[in-house]
């Protein structure tokens, strides 16, 4: 009896939260564009870089055709000159002579984490205050920029950041990555935004200032932790200064991927999160509806349990279907049976996350101690 009247209130619970969940994202101006066009201060894009595929050269060739007034300063930073990035960067540097962009050989690995080693390479050859870190694999519109550093106008802001989305899945493994951050992480973030200020960035695309870094001893306080995103953000948001998020939303082209590297990567990103911010990420699981609601039906196997369970998975469902729709502006009625297979895989993966601290990263095995920090195996 005590088990069902848990089960009862857990399944309650989470259907609250993933309604409270949508609510957020529904008032959330997300691709809405700002209208002020005057502060566009010169800025460094610092671009960490290893490999290449198919999408590599257009994702770099996005950031060469801003419509930007003011002075951006590119640098790219690649580990090995035999790296076959390098040729994609020299043809796009060939095809935009007139910007300032550089390609800079970082080979001497600083500490544990490479693509934080190559941005302190990089950061000691930045000219402009304002900087601005991205991944290899983001695609941004003609106006991004614009749009992203419009905020740091206000002295308040410390740093900028931006939701991304997934928009090339190949295969199932890489369908369920893709909706778990274009329909739950982002509307989760805002959940969390809602609850308390956001005192973390999303590494996709960040900017922030020369003065910011400093303060925080520059990236290379950041070499030995895996979330370098999270550790720049939350030491940021740690002095005072607020995180503010562009509703702006960039692309992210990844390469296919079997089973087994999207099991990894899922596991590695609980991981990650669970040592940055341990108790939110314990609870995280009371917002899986269709785990508990299915539970809770098994625990009582009754029709009008049976039923309102199903009218809980119901309504799962078609908010996923809203809430991936209005990230990627297409409505895709496959999100209804994706959302609960999701669920039940991201409990096995929450569960899983604790029990042990290793990563496999780039090819590295690591393991994350308390507090974010790792070491190679």
């Amino acid at each position: 009896m005590v088990l069902t009247v848990v089960l009862t209130t857990l399944a309650g619970l989470s259907l609250g939260l993933t309604v409270w969940q949508w609510l957020v994202a529904w008032r959330f101006p997300l691709h809405r564009r700002a209208q002020d066009k005057g502060f566009t201060p010169p800025v460094t894009l610092l671009k960490p870089l290893q490999g290449a595929d198919l999408e590599t050269a257009r994702c770099l060739r996005s950031w060469f055709e801003q419509n930007y007034e003011g002075a951006v300063q590119i640098l790219f930073g690649v580990a090995s000159e035999d790296d076959p990035v390098c040729d994609v960067v020299r043809q796009l540097m060939i095809e935009h002579p007139r910007h300032d962009a550089q390609l800079i050989f970082c080979s001497k690995q600083l500490g544990a984490n490479a693509k934080v080693s190559t941005l302190v390479h990089l950061e000691r050859l930045a000219r402009h205050e304002t900087m601005i870190v991205s991944d290899a694999d983001v695609l941004v519109p003609a106006d991004f920029l614009r749009q992203l550093v419009l905020p740091l106008a206000d002295s308040g802001v410390g740093l900028v950041h931006c939701f991304y989305r997934l928009v090339n899945p190949s295969g199932l493994a890489m369908r369920l990555e893709a909706f778990g951050v274009n329909a739950d992480f982002w509307s989760q973030v805002l959940l969390a935004q809602a609850l308390k200020p956001v005192d973390f960035a999303l590494g996709a695309v960040m900017a922030t200032s020369r003065a910011q870094l400093r303060q925080m001893g520059g990236f290379i306080a950041l070499i030995d932790y895996l979330a370098d995103d999270y550790q720049l953000g939350h030491r940021i948001a740690q002095r005072g200064a607020r995180i503010a998020l562009c509703p702006v939303v960039v692309e992210c082209w990844s390469a296919p991927a079997s089973w087994k590297e999207v099991w990894r990567h899922q596991l590695r990103w609980a991981r990650t999160i669970r040592v940055c911010q341990p108790t939110p990420y314990f609870f995280s699981v009371l917002g899986d509806t269709t785990f508990w609601s299915l539970l809770w039906a098994i625990s009582q196997p009754v029709p009008a349990v049976f039923f309102i369970a199903c009218g809980c998975v119901c309504a799962r469902m078609l908010i996923a279907i809203y809430l991936e729709g209005k990230m990627t502006r297409q409505l895709d009625l496959n999100s209804a049976w994706i959302a609960p297979l999701k669920d039940l895989l991201r409990v096995s993966i929450w569960a899983l996350s604790f029990l042990g601290n290793q990563v496999t990263w780039r090819g590295q095995r690591l393991r994350v101690r308390r507090g974010g920090k790792i070491v190679k195996i």
